[in-house]
């Protein structure tokens, strides 16, 4: 086998990934040979190999992906050497000789939001009735899990968490719960806390291990003492979401001023602040975590530091930010390129009209963290090797998908969906299906696909990101 030299030719697309739009396409060469190990690739003549590169960046500092040949040793023990020409392509099998067509079946939802009707695991000629014990108020949220679509197969794992199965830590002034891993175990790049104040009442000085990001926004990076206070400004308070970058976080675990105190001799605190013993009769005996306290003043309230004030903000209104308007909905991105200070997360607020969906799409590197905050949403999640499982999403709900995973995320009520996608990372990013194949050559879409010239030509060179309902769709 030494002696034995394999000359691949191979013609692939590659997308960038990242939120813009395209850019010339590029090439480059590459050749697998059977005499050099499986993992080393050497570069070729042109004739070899031809990489088509598109490059959609929005960002300067995007890279693109990345695209590997199979190794040479592989490949010889199916292609003979004297026959492995380039112009082999041309006599491969039509798709339709090689594997059966994909069904027709549209395996839409089985019932939507409104349904009141019994719920049951049928669909067409597959499954059966429930003759035991059955949550019917579960079923009805889920019918894609209860009922899913033949297109599902294989092991995902479960990627939603609904916060109203949270276990609830009540306060005087408010209450918080949370997910992480040990609810949610696919969640391993990110956590989430929902959390409730009344006016005036004090999240206590505080700080994590991990960054904190909240919407309308703030980002408090590693290490950082913060607090948090409702004011006055709507009678009822405040309810926020805090997201952490990394899954395990725990906000039993955060580091508490109160609880700190608690547990340093009085004589080290009076040395401490330079002033008498007794300054500290009255402070408490274990952390408060939650509590009541009046309304806060005016900015201008606010203590000057001789130092200076902090080089970037740790706050930014994403409410007063311009959303893109989209064929299907709109859509929001704040990530470092727009919050500098935000260097380890990156969010995007996405609404979907009824009927519109968010595009088949994959984000390449990150994970991401959903948040649901109003409608009803379906996800299906490509795992490769022919897994494939559908969720359904309702205001409240926590969804995950981890990198690389090829999604959508369609709105299947009456009523605008809108939802977060959240990323520990900082800069957005995410490949468009329909982007990646119109700029891919025509012949090799349509010699995978099968798609005739009308359907190519609904491929769009641009990112949709949200779209509207087709004209020849059924709903």
């Amino acid at each position: 086998m030494s002696g034995l030299k394999l000359n691949i030719a191979i013609v692939c697309a590659v997308l960038l990934a990242t939120h813009s739009s395209a850019a010339p396409a590029v090439s480059s060469a590459l050749v697998a040979s059977s005499a050099i190990p499986s993992a080393s690739f050497f570069p070729a003549p042109a004739s070899s190999v031809a990489v088509s590169a598109s490059n959609p960046a929005l960002s300067p500092s995007s890279a693109p992906l990345s695209s590997s040949l199979v190794p040479a040793s592989s490949a010889a023990a199916s292609v003979d050497s004297s026959s492995a020409k380039a112009s082999s392509i041309a006599s491969a099998a039509p798709a339709s000789e090689t594997v059966p067509y994909a069904s027709d079946d549209p395996n839409e939802v089985m019932w939507g939001p409104d349904y009141d009707g019994d719920p049951q695991p049928i669909r067409g000629a597959l499954g059966s009735t429930v003759m035991g014990p059955q949550d019917a108020a579960i079923d009805i949220q889920n019918p894609d899990l209860f009922a899913p679509p033949t297109t599902d197969a294989g092991t995902v794992g479960n990627a939603k968490w609904p916060f109203s199965l949270s276990h609830n830590r009540l306060q005087t002034g408010g209450w918080a719960r949370q997910q992480n891993v040990a609810v949610l175990p696919m969640a391993t790049e990110l956590a989430g806390v929902d959390m409730r104040l009344e006016a005036g009442a004090i999240r206590e000085l505080h700080w994590h291990k991990t960054s904190e990001d909240a919407g309308d926004l703030w980002f408090f990076p590693a290490g950082t003492p913060h607090s948090l206070q409702a004011t006055d400004a709507d009678p009822d308070g405040a309810e926020f979401l805090l997201v952490f970058d990394d899954g395990s976080f725990s906000e039993d675990s955060t580091f508490l001023l109160t609880d700190w105190l608690a547990h340093v001799p009085k004589e080290v605190l009076a040395r401490n602040f330079q002033t008498d013993i007794s300054a500290f009769n009255d402070i408490p005996g274990q952390q408060l975590y939650i509590f009541p306290g009046s309304a806060p003043g005016p900015d201008s309230d606010v203590p000057t530091s001789p130092q200076g004030s902090v080089p970037s903000p740790f706050t930014f209104k994403m409410s007063q930010m311009k959303a893109t308007q989209l064929s299907g909905g709109s859509v929001k991105v704040v990530d470092s390129r727009t919050f500098p200070i935000s260097t380890t997360t990156a969010a995007a607020e996405v609404t979907v009209q009824p009927g519109a969906m968010r595009e088949l799409h994959w984000h390449p590197t990150q994970d991401e963290w959903s948040f649901f905050l109003e409608g009803n949403a379906r996800v299906t999640l490509f795992a490769a090797q022919g897994a494939a499982r559908t969720y359904n999403f309702q205001a409240g709900d926590v969804g995950y998908v981890p990198g690389t995973y090829g999604h959508y995320v369609e709105n299947i009520g009456n009523t605008t969906l809108r939802f977060l996608e959240i990323f520990k990372t900082d800069t957005f990013q995410d490949v468009s299906l329909s982007q990646w194949l119109a700029l891919t050559p025509p012949a090799m879409v349509q010699a995978t696909l099968n798609l005739n010239d009308e359907a190519m030509s609904h491929l769009s060179k641009i990112k949709q990101t949200v779209v509207g309902p087709a004209s020849g769709s059924s709903k």
